[in-house]
This record gives structure tokens, sequence and C-alpha cells, in this order.
């Protein structure tokens, strides 16, 4: 694996833990895809640093849990503006 992926994967997952950031949004500040993103936290980061892998599993798990509750959020908010 690349020195750069590396880093990289570690970057992200540091910067899922401090801001608590879905895939979508961590893909958005990285400028990547969240192809991208998920690959580096679900297959490369555990080989790099199990632990680290493990706290952002958490928070990802978390963040999928909640993604009803935003969506629906997104819709109410959406017709609610149409009125």
């Amino acid at each position: 694996m690349q020195n750069y992926i590396r880093k990289r994967a570690v970057k992200i997952a540091n910067h899922i833990l401090q801001t608590s950031n879905t895939v979508r949004q961590t893909a958005e500040v990285f400028g990547i895809s969240k192809s991208t993103v998920h690959k580096d936290v679900s297959e490369r980061l555990p080989r790099i640093n199990r632990d680290l892998a493990e706290m952002v599993r958490c928070i990802l798990d978390k963040n999928k849990a909640e993604r009803h509750i935003r969506g629906g959020e997104a819709t109410r908010q959406k017709y609610a503006s149409m009125e």
C-alpha cells in the first residue's frame, strides 16, 4: 500500500473521530468519492491501526442507524419550504 494512501486513511479517520461526519460529508471535505472514504476506513485502516478503525466503525455505525432520521428531516424541510 502506498504511503500517501496510509496517511490519507489515518487523516480521514481522525477527521471522522473529531467531527462525527458521515461518509458523504467526509468525502466532500477531502474532495474524494464516498467509495474511497469507505474503502479507506473499512478495508485499509484496520490493517494500519485496528484500534482507530474500531473507533471510526462505531461512529459510522451510529451515523448509519440515524440516517433515516436525517432523511426524514430533509424531506420535511423540503415540503415545508414549498408552502
